[in-house]
């Protein structure tokens, strides 16, 4: 940069003379430049080059999941879809009956996870000729949606859809033991017919505490004459047997490729990788192990896995769900019976390659294992499973007992109960009371359910124990008709585990699976909580957790406990624990109900009624909260009933009245229930 100013010795020019001289030469340089700047326009600029006139790429957009099941039906020729919530399998397996069954009629059907689908296609549905949506859904827990079906559940109950041209059809599981009987199932059927849609067939309600089989065939043998004549369409014949799956066996084949017992991604077991959920649960180590009871027939058990490194998080009344695994007794002798090698590695792979179901269970893998981890060969079968086994059996006597206890007229649903159900024949002492019944294993494998996770209340507080959960249980075992001893599938297993053991004797896999049973917010509101037996496991959950707080300096309410078992001395679970918390002032009240210690039972019930004045002292004034954990068949309705008496008298109410107090108080979320059948 030059300077901007002039040294004061400097003489100023002559202004005049100046300006002309600049002028003239600024004038000449513009016009010299504009005319140098024209002339290599004209004659030294390079010419553009010529852009070959190329076709446009298509842009390939990365794939999606088709989440259109009616695209997939219109492409695969379906007329018939049924979804399914399933907890435990037993939806879906009657989702797959229904969906095998339209072929007899000149339709097709396909069995469909609400979870892998965009369900607001339901309005597309009428685009299809001859369209139906049929649902099979299970109530879980005290009236909610099962896991794959919650985002159905949450999305239907915000639709404003028109389903005017949709046709469909519920078939609901539930229990009548519960108090939200076939909730699911009767919400689907109501809410669709509010958006418009058309029933085509009255609400099916199966009830699990009777003979849910018996339920489902009865619905489905009226069922279907509906749909004949709905869309005036006849049977094409006798229901036949259609294998949905084809055996490959691998002769040759990488062992590392073939799974042994996980649930999803193969190897998960070997590299263990969060999240852990249904589809890739954690291999816990068992810590502790420990048998609680003193005395009696029965082995109530005390276990621990360490969840540490695996990032599970859980709060205290959650559900520990656990994968266990057959007795390898029950495999083996059915693979005597069949005549198999069980180590032969195979795969069974779905006939229809457009289902988004490729395989029945993770494939390839060996008969062994798909009978040890991955089927159901303890519960007693199902008439479909009966029905397609019946030709296998080549003394006639013994098909046609089969086709007959498969079959939906009511001398054959008597058989079926009293000769499968009450006898509780499982798969093998079928085999066994039929010596002429020898399937081949690969067709077994097909039409046998999958093996179910159980769920455990944790009897533990992540406050205290934040890398372990504790479980308890009693063993299952008892007497059939037949003179068999059946045992319990998980709780078998877990007896069975090891405490630090070497290898796999002492790993369980499992994951959480979330709860609403769930301390107040505020740790100074009262709890009642009553859990006799292994009804006892949330409440320690729930009692370490209000003994921690208080050792935070927080204040907690009366915390009282209302426990029951047969004998003071035989299996009174946590007795020292239970006594050391009452002696620290955390447990303010513990009241026992021995039920056999005397001529007269006593159970959990006859103490309420013996401290009513106190209960409804905290319930009404106290705004306490009432949990109710264990037998859902007896006792946990022999105490609301006793609630409802509770609340009549000291409340000055009719029974009316009480039952619609309690109720309130269920709907506020301070009387839950954490119950099985």
């Amino acid at each position: 940069m030059g300077d901007a100013s002039t040294g004061p010795d400097i003489s100023p020019p002559d202004s005049t003379a100046q300006q002309d001289s600049l002028f003239s030469m600024t004038d000449v340089f513009l016009i010299s430049l504009i005319t140098g700047l024209l002339t290599y326009w004209l004659f030294f600029r390079k010419k553009k080059e010529e852009v070959p006139d190329l076709p446009k790429i298509q842009t390939v957009a990365a794939p999606v999941r088709d989440s259109s099941f009616v695209e997939k039906m219109k492409k695969t020729g379906r007329n018939i879809v049924v979804f399914y919530g399933s907890q435990t399998g037993t939806a879906e397996e009657f989702a797959n009956r229904l969906s095998k069954d339209a072929h007899r009629y000149g339709l097709r059907g396909m069995a469909a996870d609400p979870e892998e689908y965009d369900l607001s296609d339901l309005s597309r549905l009428s685009e299809i000729d001859k369209s139906l949506a049929v649902f099979c859904m299970a109530t879980y827990g005290e009236g909610d949606p099962t896991d794959n079906a919650q985002d159905f559940y949450d999305w239907l109950q915000e639709a404003d859809a028109d389903f005017s041209g949709l046709r469909f059809a519920v078939f609901g599981l539930g229990n009548k033991t519960y108090e939200h009987f076939n909730a699911m199932g009767k919400y689907v059927d109501k809410r669709l017919e509010e958006l418009g849609a058309q029933r085509i067939f009255e609400l099916g309600l199966g009830d699990d505490d009777g003979n849910l089989e018996e339920d489902f065939i009865t619905w489905r043998e009226q069922f279907w004459p509906a749909v004949c004549e709905h869309f005036g369409v006849e049977a094409t014949g006798e229901e036949s047997s259609i294998r949905q799956y084809e055996l490959v066996v691998h002769t040759d084949v990488n062992m590392d490729k073939v799974y042994t017992g996980e649930m999803g991604r193969l190897k998960s077991y070997e590299n263990q990788k969060p999240p852990f959920d249904a589809k890739n649960p954690f291999l816990a180590q068992v810590t502790e192990n420990r048998k609680l009871n003193e005395g009696g027939e029965r082995h109530l058990m005390h276990l621990e896995l360490d969840i540490s490194n695996s990032k599970i998080r859980y709060e205290s009344g959650d559900h520990v769900a656990v994968y266990p695994a057959n007795d390898s007794s029950l495999v083996n002798q059915i693979g005597e019976i069949l005549g198999t090698n069980l180590d032969t590695v195979m795969s069974l792979n779905n006939l229809d390659e457009e289902s988004n179901k490729k395989h029945p269970f993770p494939c390839p893998t060996s008969y062994r294992t798909a009978l040890t981890y991955y089927l159901d060969i303890t519960n007693p079968p199902r008439t479909n499973v009966l029905y397609e086994l019946a030709q296998y059996a080549t003394d006639p006597s013994e098909q046609e007992r089969l086709r007959k206890m498969s079959s939906s007229a009511p001398e054959g649903k008597a058989l079926y109960l009293s000769w499968v159900v009450e006898a509780r024949r499982n798969i093998l002492a079928i085999l066994q009371d039929m010596p002429s019944l020898c399937p081949p294993i690969d067709h077994l494998c097909e039409l046998l359910p999958r093996l179910q996770a159980r769920y455990y209340s944790i009897a533990s507080s992540s406050k205290v124990h934040p890398n372990s959960i504790h479980i308890c249980a009693v063993t299952v075992e008892y007497e059939t008709k037949t003179g068999r001893v059946n045992k319990g599938v998980a709780t078998s297993w877990l007896k069975g585990k090891a405490p630090a053991g070497a290898g796999s004797s002492s790993l369980v896999p499992m994951y959480v699976r979330k709860s609403q049973f769930r301390l107040p917010f505020k740790s100074s509101t009262p709890v009642i909580m009553i859990g006799p037996g292994t009804g006892i496991a949330p409440f320690m959950g729930f009692i370490q957790e209000r003994a921690w707080l208080k050792q935070q300096g927080k204040e907690v309410g009366e915390t009282v406990l209302y426990y029951g078992c047969r004998r003071e001395h035989e299996d009174y679970l946590y007795r020292e624990e239970l006594a050391r918390f009452q002696q620290d002032g955390v447990l303010t009240q513990l009241h026992v109900a021995f039920s056999r210690d005397q001529a007269e039972k006593v159970y959990v019930q006859h103490l309420l009624k013996k401290n009513k004045e106190n209960i409804w002292k905290l319930v009404h004034e106290g705004s306490a909260h009432i949990y109710v954990c264990g037998d859902a068949r007896n006792m946990a309705r022999d105490v609301q009933n006793t609630f409802y008496e509770i609340v009549a008298e000291f409340g000055n109410m009719s029974q009316p009245q009480a039952v619609d107090y309690v109720k309130k108080l269920m709907t506020k979320g301070r009387y839950s229930l954490d119950v099985w059948s």
